[in-house]
């Protein structure tokens, strides 16, 4: 299975009162590699659909152990699954660390909606779009 890696800051105002990621925070981190993915390097690529439009329809978050705070960033790896007209789902494994060998943390999925921002309607995804997607599926 291709995964797309990176790495997320971990910043001291992301803990809470009990000096670990807070929920809010752990989010905010997820959306930072999705960004990372479809703005950045789809972006790269030529491909701008998914700036264009790209609402978050689904969250799941799971936790598997506390991630307190430390200096170093956290890797995050991800890959797309159930590709639909106009919408995916992007699953996320956020490591407690940056090496690949740091335990899983957070397990999250997010489904994903292409969205004409001008017609206030989904669209369906291109060809260009299904086949970055395809690099990144299960």
């Amino acid at each position: 299975m291709a995964r797309f890696v990176t790495q997320v800051p971990l910043r001291w105002t992301d803990q809470d009162s009990y000096r670990h990621l807070n929920h809010a925070r752990a989010v905010t981190l997820l959306e930072e590699a999705r960004i990372d993915l479809f703005f950045d390097t789809a972006a790269a690529e030529g491909l701008h659909g998914f700036t264009h439009g790209l609402l978050v329809a689904g969250l799941n978050v799971d936790y598997r152990r506390q991630i307190p705070y430390r200096p170093h960033p956290l890797r995050v790896g991800m890959w797309v699954d159930e590709v639909r007209a106009a919408s995916f789902r992007i699953c996320y494994e956020m490591h407690d660390g940056p090496a690949e060998d740091d335990p899983v943390a957070v397990v999250a999925w997010t489904r994903m909606a292409t969205y004409d921002l001008d017609a206030q309607r989904p669209r369906r995804l291109g060809d260009d779009e299904r086949g970055f997607l395809e690099r990144w599926s299960a």
